[in-house]
């Protein structure tokens, strides 16, 4: 985990191409590849996913995602 870890839906100094790793089953939101299940598209960085997005797999709110440390 990154020193920016924390709420993953405030805006913490996340670098656009962030990837972040859901706490509860694991699924990653990579912005090149966006979120086809919530229709956002490839491109969309983790701090402009809507107020209301979720996790696809487990419906883990924004607060549940930590960044992963592959940067």
């Amino acid at each position: 985990m990154t020193a920016a870890a924390g709420s993953a839906g405030s805006a913490r100094g996340l670098a656009p191409s962030a990837r972040l790793e859901c706490r509860i089953c694991w699924h990653v939101y990579d912005p090149a590849q966006g979120d086809p299940v919530w229709q956002v598209p490839p491109g969309t960085p983790f701090a402009e996913l809507p107020g209301h997005w979720t996790c696809p797999n487990c419906a883990a709110d924004k607060a549940g995602f930590l960044p992963l440390d592959d940067e």
